[in-house]
């Protein structure tokens, strides 16, 4: 009887499947509302690394979403943070998801997109000003890109500027060091333009 017990349960254990749980994947957000000129953040957590990248795509409320966006997962706790800030050309105000797969595993969070009036220039803009810091653009071509980047009724536009006289726009040389304080985000969007501003209603930047 104790040879067919025995047996019995060798038996059982060869039978019974072996059951390996999916690793769970989270995403943890420190704020879920954002406001232009902010950038994306948040963490991935995930219960075990199995080598695979984490999938993420962002979409809108209404199911239009980004690429996939690949993340490489080798700690269990994964900061991620955008390259760029959001936009109004890119992101219109209201609800957005971020949808991610791990290994198996799937998660949902959601986050808000806002307009709290600031001056917040565009991604491209950066590329604008280094190459107009580097003597690859002129004034005319800055200030036309700056104008058309900024809501015209809370901006004093350059006196005379015209598409015709670009090539007139005159903008002081030491001003390059307060852009390149605004490439390496020294001062923020508001205090780019508001130096643009000044030097407009001085009369210096003109046409």
């Amino acid at each position: 009887m104790q040879k067919i017990a025995i047996g019995t349960v060798l038996s059982l254990i060869f039978i019974i499947p072996t059951v390996f749980a999916e690793p769970s994947v989270s995403i943890l957000m420190e704020q879920t509302t954002f406001s232009y000129g902010e950038k994306l953040a948040y963490t991935i957590k995930v219960s075990e690394v199995t080598g695979d990248f984490a999938i993420v795509h962002i979409r809108d409320n209404e199911g239009k979403g980004s690429s996939a966006i690949p993340i490489q997962i080798s700690e269990l706790s994964t900061p991620v943070s955008a390259p760029f800030p959001f936009d109004k050309e890119v992101f219109p105000t209201g609800k957005y998801h971020i949808d991610i797969e791990y290994s198996g595993s799937e998660n949902t969070v959601e986050f808000n997109v806002v307009d709290l009036g600031k001056t917040v220039f565009p991604f491209w803009m950066k590329q604008i000003v280094y190459s107009w810091i580097n003597g690859e653009m002129s004034s005319g071509l800055l200030i036309d890109a700056i104008q058309k980047s900024v809501d015209s009724d809370k901006w004093n536009a350059v006196k005379g500027f015209d598409k015709n006289n670009l090539d007139a726009i005159y903008v002081p040389e030491w001003m390059k060091t307060t852009l390149a304080w605004w490439l390496d985000d020294k001062i923020s969007d508001d205090d780019f333009a508001n130096a643009i501003q000044y030097l407009i209603k001085r009369d210096i930047i003109t046409a």
